[in-house]
């Protein structure tokens, strides 16, 4: 007997698959395009513009990244713009590092979950204010290396690079249903005067060849910079503060980029610091001015910074405008939201001013958090950086002939010690310099361990010094951060000529070369060596002490008043740099996580470079003092006095 046939049992199958295609997203209608005919944005085929902010998850620690995000959004952006700085992923050749505070993936997702688009910037060159400007500093390993060109040697690191990088963004492209919508190519490369278009159209190449045709791909420039900073299958944007001529900036990037929307990549909420210069500001009414104007024209906008955050540790870069210019540790920059994450009057004006041209999610923002204070707690000595000095070298010296530099025994941060003894007695005070402005960047000068002084690059370049023959001479050198903006040297670290006293160039040298974080987190702990009882007033010195927490915690920013210059840990966490003598920068931020709950011991530790007060304490407050500048007259004592200097510009990075 002949089966009958069931055809309707076929339906289902036929229908299932159908079903699952309409329920799950369209990747394939997911789209963001430039409509070079009306001047526009199209998001999956329909007008958009975005009102983007800057923020940096490499500034903020990662607990606190959700909290940055979900006030960005209730502001009204709809994007944010970030850049990937490949010196914290990349830390020695060929040994990447995407975890905790560097998982970028992670950050991606909470960008997702905040319901904002992404701008991201990978560089390779960021600035940002960053050490090197996030370029690694083991390519100065090759002293010879041309930065930021065809160079062969910059291009194979490059591309090994972003042949790691490149691939883990890609499924976060927009058309992927990632949110991802455009990438920068470089960064500003027409600041740099290279001006090298075959280092440019290799980077083109090589982010099509690894994320295909459809990601929108765009540089950015100052007005300046647009000629040599711009390329052809590229889209050109411009960048430009309040205070600057919006009318003739966007005619000129007209030039440029003839159709398609207007886009400014950086609006200047505020700037960024430098120690010893004053706080910078920009006053909400110019800020908000420009934003309303440029949204009126219909560009698209990136404001930079909507949140600074710090720069935790050794990653403050440092400026070249005629002189050596380092970045505070601070990175609040007078942004909308504070360093510590509370929306300011300035972020209450712009959401203001978007609400005019877009819907602003509805809800209360959260309250600042909560702010502690405490204090004043007493220092202690616990010694020397000297007395320590076997813990902070394990492996011992290296001897050389003459100084090396940082990059040439592969220390990237922090501090190195050059030692040598004197050939022989100078009765009279006799002149001790470093030839060719070779200090880069503080040399902390001692003789027989006792403090004689400091050098400084640009400013201080001569000690005068008596001593007996065969007298220890120790140097310890402070890297301030590498340049990251103004010159297109390489910017090496350390003792760049050998030292000279009186008519005679210092040889045969011990180099140690300084773990001072592990020192401070690993072997303090350990109470390796007995607490001297005596006080060292002057010269590099540890100090340190401990204290519970007895009421609730919240974020704080330390105090320490009549201190001069050094490094600082919470609970062996590196919290930066502070130069109280100098300024503006007072307090450091302390988020509330770096400290240990009720009825837990917490530890500060102090790295004095110079003189420590009388009262060696310090305080924690419940507000930041950033604008402090307690020392000035090196401003303008950089260098020769018969040399001048061009008034410092403060737009473009």
């Amino acid at each position: 007997m002949a089966r009958k046939k069931r055809p309707c049992l076929l339906l289902p199958s036929l229908l299932l698959p159908l079903l699952t295609l309409l329920l799950l997203p369209q990747v394939d209608s997911r789209s963001f395009v430039v409509d070079r005919r009306n001047n526009q944005f199209l998001l999956d085929g329909f007008p958009f513009r975005y009102v983007s902010g800057s923020l940096h998850y490499f500034r903020i620690p990662r607990v606190l990244w959700a909290d940055r995000l979900f006030k960005m959004r209730l502001c009204g952006l709809n994007a944010i713009q970030f850049y990937v700085p490949w010196n914290y992923h990349e830390p020695e050749p060929g040994l990447f590092n995407f975890n905790g505070s560097r998982d970028l993936i992670a950050f991606l997702n909470e960008a997702a979950k905040a319901n904002l688009l992404v701008i991201l910037r990978p560089g390779p060159y960021i600035c940002a204010e960053w050490e090197m400007g996030g370029l690694p500093s083991w390519l100065l390993r090759k002293p010879k290396i041309h930065l930021r060109t065809s160079d062969p040697d910059f291009l194979t690191a490059v591309d090994s690079w972003f042949k790691v990088l490149l691939p883990k963004i890609y499924p976060f492209l927009y058309h992927n249903g990632g949110n991802i919508i455009s990438i920068q190519v470089e960064n500003e490369y027409g600041s740099y005067r290279a001006c090298d278009f075959d280092y440019m159209r290799h980077l083109a190449g090589l982010f099509r060849s690894l994320l295909g045709d459809r990601i929108l791909l765009f540089t950015t420039d100052g007005p300046e910079g647009l000629r040599c900073g711009s390329l052809q299958g590229l889209y050109t944007t411009v960048d430009f503060g309040p205070a600057d001529n919006m009318t003739r900036i966007f005619s000129r990037l007209r030039k440029y980029e003839p159709h398609g929307p207007l886009v400014n990549s950086e609006y200047y909420t505020g700037w960024l610091d430098y120690w010893g210069q004053n706080h910078s500001t920009r006053s909400i009414s110019s800020v908000t001015k420009g934003l309303e104007n440029m949204l009126k024209l219909g560009a698209s906008v990136n404001m930079y910074m909507f949140h600074g955050g710090t720069n935790f540790g050794y990653w403050s870069g440092a400026d070249d405008k005629g002189r050596f210019l380092p970045i505070t540790t601070s990175y609040d920059y007078d942004a909308p939201i504070s360093e510590a994450g509370d929306p300011t009057p300035k972020f209450f004006a712009i959401r203001n001013v978007i609400s005019k041209f877009q819907e602003v999610p509805l809800g209360p923002l959260p309250p600042p958090g909560p702010k502690m204070m405490l204090g004043p707690l007493t220092l202690h000595l616990d010694g020397t950086l000297l007395t320590f000095l076997d813990f902070l070298c394990p492996k011992g010296p290296i001897d050389s002939l003459f100084p090396l530099t940082f990059e040439a025994v592969k220390q990237d941060h922090g501090f190195m010690l050059y030692r040598t003894y004197l050939p022989y007695t100078i009765s009279e005070p006799t002149p001790f310099w470093v030839p060719n402005n070779g200090v880069h960047d503080r040399a902390y000068v001692m003789l027989d361990e006792v403090f004689q002084g400091v050098l400084e690059r640009n400013t201080k370049r001569q000690l005068v010094l008596t001593a007996k023959a065969g007298a220890k001479l120790d140097i310890l050198l402070e890297n301030m951060g590498r340049l990251s903006f103004g010159s297109n040297h390489s910017d090496f670290k350390g003792l760049l000529e050998p030292p000279v006293l009186g008519q005679t160039i210092l040889t045969d040298w011990l180099i140690y070369p300084l773990k001072v974080d592990k020192l401070v987190k690993w072997w303090f702990p350990l109470n390796l060596l007995k607490r001297p009882q005596s006080n060292a007033s002057s010269g590099p010195a540890f100090y340190s002490t401990t204290f519970p927490i007895l009421g609730s915690s919240g974020d704080t920013f330390l105090y320490l008043p009549g201190w001069t210059k050094g490094q600082v840990w919470i609970n062996g966490f590196n919290l930066g740099r502070y130069w109280t003598k100098r300024g503006p920068q007072q307090t450091l931020y302390v988020p509330r996580l770096l400290l240990l709950p009720k009825g837990a011991i917490n530890k500060i530790t102090l790295l004095e470079l110079e003189k420590v007060p009388s009262e060696p304490q310090v305080q924690f407050l419940d507000n930041p003092i950033l604008n402090s500048t307690s020392y000035r007259s090196h401003l303008y004592s950089f260098s020769d006095p018969q040399r001048t200097y061009e008034p410092i510009q403060l737009s473009g990075h």
